[in-house]
């Protein structure tokens, strides 16, 4: 067997050659556009690493701030959240649904507290106690109201609380 000979017929020349210079156009072509965006995802990259340690500047600076605040005010513990618990729920048979709309409602009125010293609210705990037992609450056509059961201080202030039927 023989390879035919396309070196002697000027088409298959020009055919080849074509696709030479084709080639090498399309190649550096592709090289153009690929260095054109790495050259954009370099840009992106040091833009985002200039922004990463400005951030990570500022983030220590914030961080030095709350030690130093935190130094200051360690005698002045603050309220931070709130845990509310119903000691007699089995007896009134309320559904989760039920307790957990109590729950909030509770949380809603004491959410001013939020931020308050400690030793402050402990002053004023009467003003706690009113603002929970004097309030009603409607559930399911029935009137129900609170007492409170224990009271614990801390930066959670946990409150445990006994459901009243009201007639």
């Amino acid at each position: 067997m023989r390879v035919p000979p396309y070196h002697q017929k000027p088409g298959w020349q020009r055919f080849f050659a074509g696709v030479v210079v084709g080639a090498l156009i399309s190649w550096f072509v592709f090289l153009f556009q690929f260095g054109v965006l790495q050259d954009k995802q370099i840009q992106l990259i040091a833009k985002q690493e200039s922004k990463i340690s400005e951030l990570e500047k500022s983030k220590d600076i914030l961080i030095d701030d709350v030690k130093r605040l935190n130094e200051e005010n360690k005698s002045k513990l603050k309220i931070q959240d709130f845990n509310v618990v119903f000691a007699n729920r089995k007896k009134f048979d309320l559904s989760s649904l039920n307790l957990h709309i109590m729950k909030t409602a509770v949380i809603e009125d004491l959410n001013d507290l939020i931020g308050k010293d400690i030793q402050s609210v402990s002053k004023n705990k009467e003003l706690l106690f009113r603002t929970i037992e004097n309030r009603e609450y409607e559930l399911d056509d029935k009137k129900y109201k609170l007492k409170i059961h224990t009271v614990f201080f801390d930066t959670t202030l946990d409150i445990s609380l006994n459901i009243e039927l009201v007639n």
